[in-house]
């Protein structure tokens, strides 16, 4: 049968430029059109489930799906449901009216019922007309689930005229039909179809077949009850986010509806030390529909490491569904995520405090990033937070307080943290440190000298200082110092070799008393400035101190034999050969003897033996 026409008429909108806006502005990418349609078809669908279980539909539901279907010599797209339909009136009210969302009445009518609009995607109003962002033209051909509702048909081009028409439908449902426009003929591609719907629609709550196949997982693990779920559940769930990924460490379920809605998996996946290119892991979705991997206004900064899934219909989005807007809820949910991933933190560490070691140098960062960043999360970490040390010990921060405090207490009163970035280059100044019963940390990651800056400024009478930052009696400071072997006038005499044989003019030259077993010549960096540029280059800022070179201590041993030895000589060749060779093993020691320098230097050595 002919379709007889009904009805002419104007859309109702305030402008005649709707349409443009709607293409150019409206969102951000032009292939969010078909989460749009598939997303209100699955709402049709939702619809219907939802007027039979409230008695008000008594007629057979079917096998609820969304089909759609490529036709790239008609160049059309379908997008076909059996949900609730719509008769004439409908159509007027919620198609030509732009921005009506139908959604929003459906919840409002049947608020009462017990669930609100649980399950009901909409809210959004524009979404239909997304469709112009692709089509010339647009029909819509519908039947109400009412009882004796006439099957109506719509089309549009676009313009704001549109014509609705009698047609015939059997079945209860919609058909979204989309004349594609010559500029948008790349998403008449059955592979382009297949990733965006996989991308947008791959967790929707109703079916969704594209070639004859479901392409979805309308139940994922977050929209079931933690209860009923095993560990091989939550590791298949996370194959399925990220297939290539290596097995995640342990996860956290989120489940609360009060004061928000929010459901949601997260991972903690093993890092490398170098976190870079590892952000935008968890994905954003409304109601099983995904927005965004761009989750920075939600997840605190340092948990955007993490991997998983967050859903929530509390979580407000512009009218394109494409960016977060900021309000209370956001702040909220910001907050509740923070304490969960430090109440399940805290939890593992008390409960299995092995296993948490063993962890500990994959999540690390994690705990580390969060003290350096949220305050509340410090307040929780500091309880849980590990230091391990160059014997492969953890300790809380309060454990390794009462494990040094004997030794390296300063005459202050200050506790003296003692750590190393390298154990290899730093070897001689650790083994230095243990004879004296120093303990020594291991900080080494591209972090730790932001997170050794964050801990003296939260904990008391804690000063923290690289292992090789000075002499050790400077670095731990008491209140007898040793005696030196060599008068204030062979000090000088020493001092004055030295400088005569550095070639860097910039360096620091002292004499120290230092026990008679330790090297003869030590190099150091001052903490403070070596620090800052760890932090600057950490950050990718440009150092501070520019293209100077990193300046440094060269602190002789006036109590080593060897110094002593130059000081007693009377040749001044011997004293300078001497005083270069023990000058370059000091920097050989950290790393800083190369090129020509080094090799002259082991010419020397070998000429010697």
């Amino acid at each position: 049968m002919e379709s007889v026409i009904q009805e002419k008429g104007n859309l109702s909108i305030h402008t005649e430029n709707i349409f443009p806006i709607i293409k150019k502005f409206l969102y951000s990418d032009h292939e969010i059109f078909l989460r749009e349609l598939v997303s209100n078809a699955v709402d049709a669908s939702q619809k219907i489930k939802k007027l039979a279980s409230y008695g008000e539909y008594n007629g057979e539901l079917g096998d609820l799906k969304v089909v759609v279907k490529l036709d790239k010599d008609a160049k059309t797209i379908t997008i076909s449901d059996n949900g609730i339909g719509m008769t004439a009136d409908e159509i007027k009210k919620y198609i030509n009216q732009i921005a009506f969302s139908g959604a929003t009445e459906f919840v409002e009518q049947y608020k009462d019922k017990g669930e609100g609009d649980k399950g009901i995607i909409g809210h959004f109003g524009l979404g239909f007309y997304s469709a112009y962002m692709v089509a010339q033209n647009v029909e819509i051909i519908t039947k109400s689930y009412k009882e004796g509702a006439e099957p109506v048909r719509w089309e549009c081009d676009g313009s704001t005229e549109f014509e609705i028409s009698s047609v015939e439908k059997e079945e209860r449902g919609t058909d979204i039909i989309l004349h594609v426009a010559e500029d948008s003929e790349e998403f008449l591609d059955a592979h382009r179809l297949r990733g965006i719907l996989e991308k947008y629609g791959k967790f929707l709550p109703i079916e969704i077949e594209f070639e004859d196949k479901v392409i979805n997982n309308p139940s994922p693990i977050w929209t079931k009850s933690p209860s009923d779920l095993k560990d091989e559940d939550y590791l298949a769930f996370y194959k399925e986010l990220y297939p290539f990924g290596e097995d995640p460490l342990f996860w956290i379920h989120l489940n609360v509806d009060y004061p928000f809605n929010l459901t949601g998996v997260l991972y903690f996946p093993k890092l490398r030390n170098d976190f870079a290119g590892q952000r935008e892991k968890i994905q954003l979705y409304s109601r099983q529909v995904f927005i965004t991997d761009e989750v920075k206004d939600i997840v605190p900064d340092f948990l955007q490491l993490l991997h998983g899934v967050i859903d929530s219909p509390d979580i407000p989005l512009n009218v394109s569904r494409s960016y977060l807007q900021a309000d209370g809820n956001v702040k909220k949910i910001n907050g509740y995520i923070t304490r969960k991933v430090a109440d399940k933190l805290l939890e593992i560490f008390k409960n299995d405090r092995e296993g948490f070691e063993k962890k500990f140098d994959d999540i690390g960062l994690f705990v580390k990033y969060g003290i350096i960043s949220d305050d509340k999360f410090y307040e929780k970490a500091k309880d849980f937070c590990l230091l391990k040390n160059t014997d492969g010990k953890y300790f809380t921060f309060e454990e390794y307080r009462e494990y040094i405090k004997e030794n390296q207490t300063d005459k202050n009163e200050s506790l003296v943290w003692l750590y190393t970035t390298d154990e290899k280059k730093q070897d001689a100044f650790i083994q230095s440190a243990k004879k004296r019963s120093y303990d020594v940390l291991v900080l080494n990651s591209m972090i730790d000298s932001h997170f050794i800056n964050a801990l003296e400024q939260k904990l008391e009478k804690i000063s923290i200082k690289r292992v090789d930052a000075d002499t050790l009696d400077k670095l731990v400071e008491k209140e007898v110092k040793l005696e030196s072997i060599l008068s204030s006038d062979d000090q000088e005499k020493v001092k004055k070799v030295f400088e005569g044989v550095s070639e860097n003019k910039t360096a620091h030259i002292t004499v120290e008393a230092m026990p008679v077993d330790e090297l003869p010549v030590v190099i150091t960096f001052p903490e403070f400035m070596r620090r800052m540029t760890d932090m600057q280059a950490s950050s990718g800022q440009r150092s501070m101190f520019g293209d100077m070179p990193l300046m440094y201590t060269v602190s002789l041993n006036s109590n080593h034999p060897l110094i002593g030895k130059i000081a007693g000589s009377e040749n001044e060749d011997e004293q300078k050969s001497l005083a270069k060779q023990v000058y370059d093993l000091a920097l050989l020691s950290q790393g800083m003897l190369s090129g020509n320098d080094l090799t002259q230097f082991i010419q020397r050595t070998v000429s010697t033996l």
